[in-house]
Parts: C-alpha cells; structure tokens; sequence
C-alpha cells in the first residue's frame, strides 16, 4: 500500500535497515540510564540541532507525543492562562485542553483560509504564553514563518509555543521566532508513531524556574534535570530514538528539504489545477500548507475516490472533523517517493478523466 495519509505515513525507506540494525546491536534491549542510550540520545540532539537549524543554546526533549507537550506547557509554564491563535480543529484541541486546566485562558479563531490579521490579535497581560498551530492538518493551512516573527516583535514579553507537528523537518522554520516547538515524528520525520520532540528556549526554561511546578512525572523542570544528562523522566520510546537518530544523520539539512517538498508542493498544486470535478480545499497560496494538500468535493464524488483508491493500493487521508465526508487529505512529507507520487497522480487521472 502506498500512504499518503497525513500522518502516522510513510516511513523513511531506510527504517528496515535501520531496526534490523537495532535489534542486531541490542539497541531494542538496552537500560535508559546506561551509556550506550546517554550516547544514543547524545548524537541524536546535536543532529536534530544541526540538520533543523536549531540555535545552541535551546534545549530538547523527548515526549510521547505532541499531545503530551500541550499537557507539558500547560503544568510547567502557564499559571492563570494562555491565549491561542488557530483556525482549525487541532488548535481546538489545543485551546479546549488547556482551558480545562486553566479556565481563564482565552483564544482568537481567526477565518479559515485568510491570512490571520496581526492587527485583531489583542492578547490579554496575564496570558503567559502565546499557543500558536503552525501547521493545521485539519484543513491544510499554515501560519507563514513571517507572521510568527510579526506576534514576536508584537509581544515580546509573552512567550510563543508552536505545534509544527505536521511541519517540523518538512519546511523551514525560524526556531528563534518561539519559545516552544511540538512536533510528533509519524508525519516529517517519516518514522513510525510513538515519539514527540518538545524544542524550548532559554527563555522558556527561566519561566519554567520560576513557576516551579514539580507535581508531575514530566514537569519541565524534571526534563530538564534529566535532560542534563541526555536522559528522560520516563522509559522512552528507545527504538524510535535510535531510529530518528540515524534518519537524521542520512537526512540533508532542513534548506535543503524544504527547497524539495515546495518544489513538489507545487507540482501538485499544477496538477490539481487541471480538474473540475473538485477544487482545492484552501485556494488561498498565502497559507496553504506545502506539507498537507487539502482537497474538497461532493459527498459521492469523495467517498468513490476512498473506494478506489483503496483497491488500487493507496492510502488517502480522509477530512477531518466536520471536514471528514467533503475532503482529501494527502501528505507531501519527505519521506515519500517520486515514483509514488506519479502513481498516487495516475491514479486521479484515471478517476477523473
């Protein structure tokens, strides 16, 4: 089967080889407090740092996944509340949650499809941290890296948290323009699910001191304790460390990434222009996502082409949410290959032509 679903999808065609390799160097059977893991971890931050151009003095942690990060910030580095900015589902998510644990933090839902407006964003003094969904796999948008840049010349007291789960390691990002990164590794990374990166600046780190919120297993301030020595709070997710490791260290630089997957961005979006029978789910090349191509139709139209695609052995994301019965969503991470590309386009050509 070919996945183009937008996450758990294809794994990066070296991951047999790699796991085979684990298993052959006791890497699936080590203690996570031995050297051979400290080592293990070691090599693999200063990859992630160089091939994601993540500047020296942030830190990173490993986490189950991008969900448990929401927990994270909101235990270790908000006190009364925080202010969200999102136009889809998963930012939703995000706000919902953290209202639960903080009932004054507010949000701003901004127009699908538009640029959000710098201008109408009014975050209140006591919202510690600004949670922002960079890349909203729902509905195949993005915030644009300027924008962000624009929220941190705006409020440079507050702190800045981005989930980039569907874009950390596929687009370039300016780390320096937010205090906290989230991504989980199923989607850009190409590695099989069960593993989160959490990216924190010094500034974030302060902050986390001076709340002092110690009550929990994954208190940021444990992390860091343990991260001190390249190690975790809890048993990771070993294999998936060892794996991201040596995908990493295989991977080019993320420029080089990124040139790539907006180049075959736009390959599909050239391709998709030359049909009737559906249209984009977000016309907007402003903030279109490049790594999550959304695509809308009628009802009939979407769930015939599931069908098909099924029985010719590709995996297509389905709409999520209210979205689910009326669109597409098909994955453009780099992990995917070019042939599969090709075949995953013959495919529509023969179901609309």
């Amino acid at each position: 089967m070919l996945n183009f679903y937008p996450g758990p999808s294809r794994v990066n065609a070296k991951i047999p080889k790699y796991m085979l390799d684990a298993y052959r160097e006791g890497v699936v059977s080590i203690n996570h407090r031995s050297p051979e893991f400290v080592e293990i971890s070691k090599s693999c931050i200063k990859l992630l740092k160089k091939k994601l151009n993540i500047p020296g003095d942030y830190s990173i942690f490993y986490t189950s996944s991008a969900t448990e990060t929401w927990e994270i910030i909101a235990q270790s580095l908000i006190r009364k509340s925080s202010y969200h900015i999102f136009n889809g589902a998963f930012g939703q998510r995000w706000f919902t949650y953290t209202k639960k644990l903080h009932p004054k933090s507010t949000g701003y839902h901004f127009p699908f499809g538009s640029l959000l407006p710098i201008r109408d964003i009014n975050v209140p003094d006591h919202a510690e941290v600004i949670c922002i969904t960079q890349n909203e796999t729902s509905n195949a948008t993005q915030i644009p890296n300027h924008l962000i840049s624009k929220i941190r010349e705006k409020y440079n007291n507050q702190l800045i948290a981005v989930d980039a789960t569907s874009s950390l390691a596929g687009i370039k990002l300016s780390i320096d323009n937010a205090d906290v990164w989230f991504a989980s590794v199923q989607k850009c990374f190409g590695l099989p699910a069960g593993l989160g990166l959490m990216i924190c600046s010094p500034k974030a780190i302060e902050h986390a001191k001076n709340i002092n919120n110690q009550k929990h297993y994954n208190s940021l301030l444990a992390m860091v304790d343990k991260m001190a020595g390249y190690q975790t709070t809890h048993t990771p997710n070993v294999l998936n460390i060892y794996l991201l490791k040596r995908v990493m260290k295989a991977a080019p630089n993320v420029n080089i990434t990124h040139k790539k997957t907006l180049e075959r961005f736009n390959d599909w979006m050239d391709f998709l222009s030359k049909f009737e029978a559906f249209e984009l789910l977000n016309p907007n090349p402003e903030v279109q996502s490049h790594t999550v191509i959304g695509i809308k139709g009628s009802q009939k139209l979407i769930e015939k082409v599931h069908q098909n695609a099924k029985q010719a052995g590709i995996i297509l994301g389905q709409g999520y949410g209210e979205l689910k019965e009326s669109t597409i969503r098909v994955a453009n991470f780099p992990a995917i290959k070019e042939r599969e590309i090709k075949i995953c386009q013959k495919f529509f050509k023969r179901t609309f032509e």
